[in-house]
C-alpha cells in the first residue's frame, strides 16, 4: 500500500500574519495587507505597492551567528521551520536524522542576497568571482540552512519553477515520503522587495502600476491590470501517516492526495494552455471526481489573458459555476514560490473550519462564468480542495488536498 503523505505541522509568514493563528484570523475575514513599499524608496518606480511583512525582527528569533550568512528570505524560512516543528510537536532528534529531509522552492528571493554581494563587489573588486558564485548557489541555501540547523540528513533539494514551484516541491516531498522517508519539510519562501528584485519584476511586464491598495491586484475583475508582489511563504511538515499516528501527532491537517504538472505549448502553436490537463492529472492521481472537489484555490494572475485561461480551464473541468473558487492572495500579493504553499495552508484550514476565505476587493467580471467567493468568507463543508499555480514561461501545477479520516 502506498504511504499517505499528511501535513502535521505548519510554519507560515505573510503580510497579514506570522504563524498559523495570526495568518488565519486575518485571512478568514479578508484583511487586506497590501500597502506602499517601505523597505526601500520605490517612489521613482512605476510599481509602488507590495505585501510586506511588518514587525519581523530576525534578531528576536535567530542566533546572531546566522544573520551575516542569510538574507530576509532565509531568515523567514528558518523561523517558519521552527514554528512548524513546534506546531507538529516534534523536535530534531525525535526522528532519525536520515529519515528527515527538506525540499523547498525558490524563485526570486535570492535577489536581496545577490544585491548585498554586489555591494561588496563595488567596494572590493577582488570579490568579483565570489559575488556571482554566491548568487548562483543561493537557491540551495534555504533548504541547506534548514537541514543543517536541524540535523536533517535525508533527501534534500530545491525546485525552481516560478509560482508553480511551491506545489512542485510539495509533490517531490510526497514522493520522498512514499519512498520511505518519515518526515520532509516542504514549501517555499520568497522575499525580493529590494531595488534589484524590483527592477527584475517590473521587467516581467505583469506588475500592477495602480497606487490604491484596494484596487491594485484584481484577479478575475474587469479592471485587472497586473499583480502586486509580496513576501513570505509557508513551510509544511509532511509525514508518513502511519509514522505520524504512531508518534501521537497532535494535529493531522490533511493529506496531499493528488498532483499534476504540465507545461504550456509554444506560443502561437494554436494549442490550448495545459492547466486543464494538470487539473485532470491531479484529480486522477487523487482518485476523485470533479464533483468531489469543494473549493478551488486559484492561481489568480491578475492579467486579463492569464485570468481568461485559468477560468477556461476551471470551467472545462467543473462546468460553469460548478465549484466555489477563491484567490485569498489578493490580501497579501503574489509570493512567487511561497504563494501556493500558503494556499495549501488556507486549504487545510478551510477544511478544518468549514469556511472558504474571500477574494478581497474583487468583483468578478461578467465574462467569467465562475463562482468566485468575494466580499465575505463563505461557510461550506470542505473535505477536498484543489490548489492551482502557474509559473512564468508555461509551468502549471495542481495539488489536491484532502481531509483525513
Amino acid at each position: 500500500m502506498t504511504a499517505k503523505a499528511v501535513i502535521t505541522g505548519i510554519g507560515v509568514a505573510t503580510a497579514n500574519g506570522l504563524g498559523v493563528d495570526d495568518f488565519w484570523a486575518a485571512t478568514r475575514v479578508g484583511k487586506n495587507a497590501i500597502g506602499p513599499v517601505t523597505r526601500f524608496d520605490a517612489s521613482s518606480y512605476p510599481a509602488r505597492l507590495a505585501g510586506e511583512i511588518n514587525g519581523f525582527v530576525a534578531e528576536e528569533h535567530l542566533p546572531s551567528r546566522l544573520l551575516p550568512q542569510t538574507d530576509r528570505m532565509t531568515r523567514l524560512a528558518l523561523v517558519a521551520a521552527d514554528c512548524a516543528f513546534e506546531d507538529a510537536d516534534v523536535r530534531p532528534g525525535d526522528i532519525p536524522e536520515f529519515d528527515m529531509g527538506v525540499v523547498t522552492a525558490s524563485t526570486s528571493g535570492g535577489f536581496e542576497f545577490g544585491q548585498n554581494e554586489l555591494k561588496k563587489l563595488w567596494s572590493q573588486g577582488s570579490q568579483y568571482v565570489s559575488a556571482y558564485q554566491s548568487f548562483a548557489w543561493f537557491y540551495a541555501v534555504n533548504s541547506g540552512q534548514i537541514s543543517i540547523r536541524n540535523g536533517m540528513r535525508g533527501p534534500s533539494g530545491v525546485v525552481v519553477s516560478d509560482h508553480a514551484g511551491g506545489l512542485d516541491a510539495i509533490a517531490q516531498a510526497r514522493r520522498q515520503i512514499r519512498k520511505g522517508s518519515k518526515l520532509i519539510f516542504s514549501g517555499g519562501f520568497d522575499a525580493s522587495i529590494c531595488p534589484w528584485g524590483w527592477v527584475a519584476q517590473i521587467a516581467g511586464g505583469r506588475l500592477s502600476t495602480r497606487t490604491d491598495p484596494e484596487r491594485a491586484y484584481l484577479p478575475f475583475d474587469a479592471d485587472a491590470n497586473g499583480y502586486v508582489p509580496g513576501e513570505g511563504g509557508a513551510l509544511l511538515i509532511l509525514e508518513n501517516e502511519q509514522t505520524a499516528r504512531e508518534r501521537g501527532a497532535r494535529t493531522i491537517y490533511g493529506e496531499i492526495a493528488g498532483y499534476g504538472a504540465t507545461f504550456d505549448p509554444k506560443p502561437g502553436s494554436d494549442r490550448e494552455p495545459a492547466l486543464r490537463r494538470a487539473i485532470e492529472v491531479a484529480l486522477a492521481d487523487a482518485g476523485v471526481a470533479a464533483e468531489d472537489v469543494d473549493v478551488v484555490f486559484a492561481d489568480g494572475a491578475g492579467t486579463p489573458d492569464l485570468d481568461r485561461a485559468e477560468v477556461d480551464a476551471i470551467t472545462a473541468v467543473f462546468g460553469p459555476g460548478g465549484v466555489p473558487v477563491t484567490a485569498p492572495k489578493t490580501m497579501i500579493g503574489r509570493l512567487y514560490s511561497g504563494a501556493a504553499p500558503v494556499d495549501v495552508v488556507s486549504a487545510v484550514l478551510s477544511i478544518r473550519e468549514g469556511i472558504i476565505p474571500p477574494t478581497t476587493n474583487v468583483e468578478c467580471a461578467p465574462a467569467y462564468d465562475i463562482d468566485l467567493v468575494v466580499g465575505q468568507p463563505r461557510p461550506a463543508s470542505v473535505r477536498t480542495a484543489l490548489v492551482l499555480a502557474r509559473g512564468y514561461g508555461g509551468f502549471n501545477s495542481a495539488v489536491v488536498v484532502r481531509e483525513t479520516d
